[in-house]
């Protein structure tokens, strides 16, 4: 059935090209182009099977986000992190999976995991406040997973992630910025609201992999780590506009006459040519590494195997690693494209813009993951969670 869902996405991608305009005019994705995402299966690929998911092998999701965001950022951006958060769901206890699933097994979910907002320790739950910036696709779900610390006696006592229904929240649209304009990251206010506890779900359960929802769902996807899973969520569809705006240079040097030169065809050009194999070389690269190490870590769960932490260590250093070859990659090819490259209609601006926006997400930060993976190369200790 992942065959299919794969083989239904690629047939997508013209349609989503096309839409790539529409959907930074809308600053959020088109209803159409959401529903047709849903039509293909894509969002089932990490949604348990008890729930009528596949319980995918993580790297056919990532290659899928990666194949969306290629042909337009925005939409692999809220694809890819939507559909995670069925993998995270999953790990809840199955009251809550029950809650959101038991109805309509197609419910999306939103987020924002930014600890901008608290949770007060009462009867049977939480009362939960706060204003959640960069809620990505906010418009399209029916739920959201919100982060921040849980406070008891007035003082933080954990940390995770509470579950609210979208009657319990309201969205501040105030996404106007310069890149992934189409991906509608809104703000999540939230305010005064009961959370009951089966709504909760601690980080340290999900690390230690002790998480309530694995006694249902005990397919080894739900095995990998959270701080593999979510910041390879975030560099998957960068990786992804590289390959958009390589393709794409790619299509306009070959028609580019440059004036400056005496009408020199760029295709014919030597330093071109250098360019464009340089910058596929590290977009491949960034590809290799990050699915590569998610492959190895997934193979280990497999075969009834503990991921091991040097491995996850390197996942993460490779994950940063790979947004920045992408950028760079997006860069070299944008700065050589001549003054035309600049115009509103043409992609490999967008893509450049998207990439750059996708990059300031803290899971992106190169030298937080890099002295983290150097301590451990140390023997230091690690008290980072997004490992």
């Amino acid at each position: 059935m992942t065959q299919e869902v794969t083989e239904r996405v690629e047939a997508l991608l013209p349609t989503l090209r096309e839409k790539a305009q529409e959907a930074e005019d809308l600053r959020r994705l088109p209803d159409e182009t959401v529903k047709a995402l849903q039509e293909t299966g894509f969002f089932r690929l990490l949604q348990p099977k008890q729930w009528g998911g596949y319980a995918a092998d993580p790297v056919i999701f990532y290659d899928t986000v990666r194949k969306l965001a290629s042909a337009c950022g925005s939409t692999g951006w809220v694809a890819g992190i939507i559909g995670v958060h069925n993998w995270h769901l999953a790990l809840f206890p199955q009251e809550a999976q029950q809650d959101v699933w038991g109805e309509d097994t197609e419910v999306r979910i939103s987020s924002s995991y930014a600890p901008m907002g608290a949770g007060v320790v009462t009867d049977g739950g939480y009362t939960v406040n706060g204003a959640w910036a960069w809620s990505s696709g906010s418009d399209h779900a029916d739920w959201v997973v919100v982060g921040g610390p849980v406070i008891k006696d007035g003082r933080p006592v954990d940390f995770g992630s509470f579950l609210i229904p979208r009657s319990d929240y309201r969205i501040d649209d105030v996404w106007n910025v310069v890149g992934l304009r189409g991906t509608g990251s809104n703000t999540v206010v939230v305010e005064n609201v009961f959370v009951p506890r089966h709504r909760f779900l601690s980080f340290r359960a999900m690390s230690e992999l002790q998480s309530p929802g694995l006694e249902q769902n005990t397919d080894p996807v739900y095995k990998m780590p959270w701080g593999t899973i979510h910041p390879t969520t975030i560099s998957t569809p960068i990786v992804g506009m590289a390959y958009g705006a390589y393709a794409a240079h790619v299509e306009h040097q070959g028609k580019r006459v440059r004036a400056a030169y005496a009408g020199e065809k760029a295709k014919d050009d030597p330093f071109a040519k250098v360019r464009i194999a340089e910058a596929a070389s590290d977009i491949d690269a960034a590809w290799r590494q990050l699915s590569g190490n998610v492959a190895e870590e997934y193979a280990h769960l497999v075969a009834g195997e503990e991921v091991p932490f040097e491995l996850r260590l390197r996942a993460r250093r490779d994950q940063v690693r790979a947004t920045g070859r992408a950028i760079a990659s997006i860069d070299k090819l944008f700065e050589s494209s001549g003054a035309t490259a600049l115009a509103n209609d043409t992609p490999l601006q967008r893509f450049w813009r998207d990439a750059h926006a996708g990059r300031v997400h803290a899971a992106n930060d190169p030298e937080r993951a890099y002295t983290v993976f150097g301590s451990g190369e140390f023997g230091l200790p690690i008290t980072d969670t997004m490992v």
